[in-house]
């Protein structure tokens, strides 16, 4: 590869990095909140699994990690248009810090074979990683036990994560296919 095509592909990486991590900033703060829980329902983890599908586990968790970066310096990017690290080293912290593992091994599952239950079972095993993250996190920092915080903070949340799970499914493939078309993913 000669120094010119090298370039381009390193820029057309970077852009790809970038316009992820502001799918992740625009579909992340969009939320729902549950009256039961001060864990809100939102989109981050439907956003990671599609970033995963497009770039891969490495590049898709530098992905995430920058838009954690980006959330943490104050911009309104977290789960109700919030920002800073206050919400990071709030109650909610440990699932955004979860997501780093829910990329991780999700990442490894969709991008080591195109069978969609391996891709199940990895999006489900690194939901299940950020879950626990998140439980002990919020356990620790609202002074809950640990089944209170897996009441308050995961129970409501399976369905509409199974679905995100299943709409990721769907539509990663297919994104992933026509992204590969275009020269844009790998």
């Amino acid at each position: 590869m000669n120094t010119a095509s090298a370039t381009a592909e390193h820029t057309k990486t970077m852009v790809m990095i970038s316009l992820m991590a502001a799918v992740i900033c625009i579909l992340g703060p969009l939320s729902l909140a549950i009256p039961i829980s001060p864990v809100p329902v939102s989109l981050t983890n439907l956003a990671v699994y599609f970033t995963i599908y497009v770039l891969g586990t490495k590049k898709g968790t530098i992905s995430y990690l920058i838009y954690l970066l980006i959330g943490l310096i104050g911009i309104p990017v977290f789960s109700g248009f919030t920002g800073g690290p206050a919400k990071l080293l709030g109650p909610t912290g440990g699932y955004l810090i979860g997501f780093i593992f829910m990329a991780l091994l999700s990442g490894l599952c969709i991008e080591h074979t195109e069978n969609r239950n391996v891709h199940f079972i990895g999006m489900l095993l690194g939901t299940a990683v950020c879950y626990l993250f998140g439980t002990v996190w919020l356990a620790r920092l609202a002074g809950m036990s640990f089944d209170a915080a897996l009441t308050a903070g995961v129970i409501p949340f399976i369905p509409g994560d199974l679905t995100k799970i299943v709409l990721a499914l769907l539509i990663g493939p297919t994104i992933r296919r026509r992204l590969r078309q275009a020269g844009f993913a790998s």
